[in-house]
């Protein structure tokens, strides 16, 4: 259930510093980062009020021009990364539950780099991927498949955030032909044409 990708993880990880300042920087005005459902309206049952955020930079391959201004070295880590689909930040607000969901498709993996990680109550702040309990760690890429039922909780007083990518799945070549076909359908999807749009709103 867990996958490791390389060479490109180390890459990331060494670059934590200047991504987790960058996000830093935007946590200076919260009320410009949208919550995650109002930028998709599809996670409405996941999100709710203003207790998960979302500061996206790419989705489903489309680059969010505005955002990855403001966070240069986020935007060249993000660049070196093949076959990525999707990036932002996620960032949870304390005593708050994501609860149990699956991702679209078997077709991308999950990625999450730690950038603010509670230190204290390690059992208070947890992601479940199927019957697994894993735990971020600062400056360290935790991968998994979210197309496996997950749900986090930060039962902590802090706020935790982390780099959400997804990157397309290794797959043999008929399995790269059917996931391109995949993406290519959901680049003209309303669960992507959405976000877009919402997002170039929330920018203008």
């Amino acid at each position: 259930m867990i996958i490791i990708i390389s060479p490109w993880v180390d890459k990331l990880e060494a670059v934590y510093p200047e991504i987790r300042e960058e996000l830093i920087e935007l946590l200076k005005f919260p009320e410009r980062i949208p919550a995650f459902h109002q930028i998709s309206p599809d996670q409405k049952r996941i999100s709710k009020g203003n207790n998960w955020k979302t500061f996206g930079m790419y989705v489903f391959g489309e680059r969010i021009d505005a955002n990855c201004r403001l966070c240069p070295q986020t935007a060249k880590a993000l660049a070196a990364i093949p076959n990525m689909r999707t990036a932002m930040f996620s960032i949870l607000q304390p005593h708050y539950h994501i609860v149990p969901h699956r991702g679209p498709s078997r077709a991308m993996v999950r990625v999450h780099l730690g950038l603010i990680v509670p230190k204290h109550q390690p059992e208070k702040l947890w992601i479940r991927v199927d019957n697994q309990r894993l735990h971020w760690e600062e400056g360290k890429v935790t991968i998994f498949d979210d197309f496996y039922e997950h749900e986090v909780w930060n039962d902590t007083d802090e706020l935790r955030a982390v780099l959400f990518i997804d990157v397309d799945r290794p797959m043999d070549k008929l399995g790269t032909l059917v996931n391109k076909l995949f993406f290519n359908l959901m680049k003209i999807s309303p669960y992507v044409k959405q976000p877009l749009k919402n997002l170039a709103k929330w920018n203008g």
